[in-house]
């Protein structure tokens, strides 16, 4: 049987083996001979000079050891390249831990995966049973026997992939996706790369979309985007993007459904917990990458804290108004707290433990407001993750798209 197609096991073992050189080993060996140099430059003060020899001795010592060890990873992730190369090892996609860990690392450092490690770096794509789905007329009907001409577009968030929306089933006893199903819609789950800018998401987003709209296998009616976390701001994103007119693709004789622009479908947008207005989380790491980088001692963690990628990057100040809704969809907004009124102090100040309740909202602290008129839900004694598969929201999504 040949091997499966797409990123080894071996590939994520040899990108460990360059973040343990490039991260670990390097950040180690900077912090040490920092608090090195710190020390030696306090004798060499009290000695008038002369412990520099000893100084010196020791920063070479310590950096022949460190790049003889950042030689070894090297030449250990090298070997596990060409293994995986020629296809040995069990394929990543293979197993849902296997998925898990390319959705976080993707979310991670996605954006340089893409340019470095592209076999890892994930594409969006319409998933359906845990593989991708061709946009091509044939493959979607195979894969949506039962296609209808509602469609949901459900969009994840960060370091997630298609899988989080069935988190919690077992509490509500169904999915958003399974109820809306039974209530005549087509949920279609994609899976992207949240660790690239949210712009380029929104543009793949956009593409895919009207690619949807042309081959379907009926005539698409109505379209509703409904996005978790950072899954909202790539919704909002490739609204943003200017939808052409029929594809050259579209069917022209009558044979197949007729293309049309999918921003004009769409009616709905439904966003869970999202960062509207930025995470504080995220300007946190940031702010804290800047402190740390200040002294060289230190210097080596702010390291650490800026390998984080270009989308979470963008989470730091979200979308503003630069970004407008759609001026013909409705939109509804949905935001978790920890305690159950979100006008309790601790509620107000931490939110859903990643997004507080005006930036779910919309909403500015000098009163401006991102999306005037939009629905707006409130759920509380539930966390960030909590609002995926809620009954206050299945609820919600019920009557709003109605």
């Amino acid at each position: 049987m040949p091997p499966s197609s797409g990123p080894r096991l071996l590939d994520a073992l040899s990108l460990l083996g360059v973040v343990a050189d490039e991260l670990v080993l390097r950040s180690v060996r900077d912090t040490h001979l920092a608090w090195a140099d710190r020390a030696h430059g306090l004798t060499d003060g009290l000695a008038g000079g002369a412990g520099s020899v000893p100084g010196t001795l020791h920063r070479g010592t310590a950096g022949a050891v460190y790049g003889g060890l950042g030689l070894g990873l090297r030449a250990v992730a090298s070997g596990l390249d060409r293994a995986a190369a020629a296809g040995l090892g069990p394929g990543l996609e293979e197993t849902r831990p296997g998925r898990f860990l390319a959705a976080a690392v993707n979310g991670l450092i996605g954006d340089r995966l893409l340019e470095e490690r592209p076999q890892l770096a994930i594409a969006m794509a319409v998933r359906r049973d845990e593989v991708d789905v061709d946009p091509e007329r044939s493959a979607l009907a195979a894969a949506f026997p039962d296609a209808g001409g509602r469609l949901v577009l459900f969009v994840h968030g960060l370091c997630e992939d298609e899988t989080h929306w069935s988190r919690h089933r077992d509490r509500t006893g169904t999915t958003y996706g399974e109820a809306l199903a039974a209530d005549g819609w087509t949920p279609v789950f994609l899976r992207l790369n949240t660790g690239l800018p949210l712009r380029e998401n929104g543009v793949a987003l956009a593409a895919l979309a009207q690619r949807l709209v042309e081959q379907w296998p009926v005539p698409v009616e109505r379209i509703v985007l409904v996005g978790h976390s950072m899954g909202g701001l790539v919704v909002r994103a490739a609204g943003a993007v200017a939808a052409g007119g029929a594809s050259d693709g579209a069917a022209s004789d009558g044979s197949g459904p007729a293309s049309g622009d999918w921003n004009a479908l769409v009616t709905d947008v439904v966003t869970l917990g999202t960062p509207h207005l930025g995470a504080p989380v995220a300007r946190g790491v940031g702010h804290g990458s800047r402190g740390l980088s200040r002294l060289p001692e230190t210097a080596a963690f702010g390291r650490i804290l800026d390998w984080r990628s270009a989308g979470v990057h963008d989470l730091v100040a979200g979308l503003t108004d630069d970004v407008a809704p759609l001026p013909h969809a409705r939109y509804h907004l949905v935001c978790a707290t920890l305690t159950s009124s979100e006008r309790h102090p601790v509620g107000h100040v931490v939110g859903d433990l990643l997004v507080r309740p005006e930036s779910a909202y919309g909403r500015d602290r000098w009163g401006g407001e991102l999306f005037p008129g939009a629905d707006v839900l409130h759920v509380g004694g539930t966390d960030h993750w909590g609002l995926l598969n809620h009954p206050d929201v299945l609820a919600s999504l019920r009557t709003w798209l109605a």
